[in-house]
C-alpha cells in the first residue's frame, strides 16, 4: 500500500509518501483498492494545523474522499461485494471513526461505510463526489428544508464559482427549480464559468472588493438574493451580501476562506434574515446521510449532476497537487490517482 503521511504540521513538503503491507481485512471488513481520491480546501487546512477535528495531531493521513473497486473480502462478508465499484460514504474517513484519510492505495472499513457507485461515474470521479455534491445538497436542500425554504423560483448567489462545491451547488440549484448566480473574485474566469450558473457576477476588480450587491439586486428584479451558499463570508464581503439579501434571506456559510473583519448584522433585523453555518456533520449520524448519498449518485446516473474535473495527479505527487490547490487558479476538482 502507498500512503501519505504528515509527520509534523507545515506547507507541502510535509506530505511523505511511504510503501507498508497491503492492508488485510479483518472479519466483517472489505478492502477498497481506490482508483480516485478527491482533493478538498479542509485538507490544506489539515496539514497546516489548522483543522485538527478533521486530523488530530500528527502523524496522521489526510483525505475525505476516496472510491474504487473491493478488491478483498474479510471472513462474513458476502462475497458480491467482490468487485463491486464502490465509494466510501462521506462519514468514513473521519478522526471519530479511527478510519484514517483517504491519501492511500487501499481502505480497509465495513460494507455498511462504502455504497455502491453508477456505472455513469468514471473512474477518476468515483472517489470525489461527496466533498462538492454532498455538500451543496447539505446545505441547499436537507438545512433549507429544515428553515421552510424550497430551492424553487429562488435566486441562489454561490461565490468562489470555480470551486467544486460552488459548481456542483449550481448543478443542485437548477435541478431543484432555482436559479444559480455565480459570484467569482476573478474577470478572467467568466468566460470558463459562464455557462455553469443562470449569472455570473464578477465581485472584485483590479483585486479590489466592489460593491456587488448592486448587481445583485439588478439581477434579481430589485428582489435580492434569497440564499448565499458561501466559504467566503467573513468581513466587507459578508456586509456587502447582507446589503443584497431579499426579505427572510439566509447567508449559509460552509467554509472559512474570508478574512475576518467587522460585520454590521444591522440588517438582518429589518430583513428578517439570517446567517447559518453549516458543515456535513450536521447530516451525519442519522438518515439523511443515505438519503443524500442516494440523491446525488441518481443524480449521476440520470445526468444531472456531473463533476468538472480540473486536473489529476499521481498520489506521489501529492505534494504539486496541493501547491496546484493552494494557488487556487483551477476551475473545478482536483483528484489524485493512487
Amino acid at each position: 500500500m502507498r500512503q501519505v503521511i504528515v509527520h509534523e504540521f507545515g506547507g507541502p513538503e510535509v506530505l511523505t509518501i511511504v510503501d507498508t503491507p497491503d492492508p488485510t481485512p479483518g472479519p466483517g471488513e472489505l478492502r477498497v483498492q481506490f482508483t480516485s481520491i478527491g482533493m478538498n480546501h479542509a485538507e490544506l487546512m489539515g496539514r497546516r494545523g489548522v483543522y485538527k477535528l478533521s486530523t488530530g495531531d500528527p502523524p496522521f493521513t489526510p483525505g475525505l474522499e476516496g472510491g474504487g473497486v473491493v478488491d478483498a473480502l474479510g471472513d462474513g462478508v458476502d462475497e458480491s461485494w467482490h468487485g463491486q465499484r464502490v465509494t466510501l460514504l462521506p462519514d468514513t474517513p473521519r478522526l471519530a471513526n479511527g478510519r484514517g484519510g483517504a491519501y492511500r492505495s487501499h481502505y480497509v472499513c465495513k460494507p455498511d461505510e462504502v455504497i455502491a457507485v453508477p456505472d455513469a461515474v468514471p473512474d477518476e470521479q468515483r472517489g470525489a463526489l461527496w466533498l462538492s455534491h454532498f455538500t451543496a445538497w447539505g446545505g441547499l436542500v436537507w438545512l433549507l428544508g429544515k428553515l421552510g425554504i424550497t430551492l424553487r423560483g429562488k435566486h441562489i448567489a454561490l461565490p468562489a464559482a470555480s470551486s467544486a462545491v460552488a459548481l456542483a451547488a449550481a448543478q443542485v440549484v437548477r435541478h431543484h427549480g432555482g436559479t444559480a448566480i455565480g459570484l467569482t473574485t476573478s474577470p478572467d474566469k467568466h468566460d470558463a464559468l459562464a455557462d455553469a450558473y443562470d449569472r455570473l457576477v464578477v465581485t472584485h476588480r483590479d483585486g479590489e472588493l466592489q460593491p456587488f450587491h448592486r448587481e445583485l439586486k439588478s439581477v434579481t428584479d430589485g428582489a435580492g438574493v434569497d440564499a448565499f451558499f458561501d466559504p467566503v463570508a467573513a468581513g466587507d464581503y459578508l456586509n456587502t451580501e447582507i446589503r443584497a439579501l431579499a426579505d427572510g434571506g439566509v447567508v449559509i456559510v460552509y467554509g472559512l476562506l474570508g478574512t475576518p473583519g467587522p460585520v454590521d448584522v444591522t440588517p438582518l433585523i429589518r430583513k428578517r434574515a439570517a446567517i447559518h453555518g453549516y458543515v456535513n456533520d450536521h447530516v451525519f449520524g442519522g438518515d439523511g446521510t443515505l438519503a443524500g448519498c442516494r440523491h446525488v449518485l441518481a443524480g449521476f446516473a440520470q445526468g444531472h449532476y456531473s463533476q468538472r474535473v480540473a486536473q489529476t495527479f499521481p498520489l506521489v505527487d501529492v505534494q504539486d497537487a496541493h501547491r496546484v490547490m493552494e494557488r487556487g487558479g483551477h476551475i473545478g476538482k482536483l483528484v489524485l490517482l493512487p
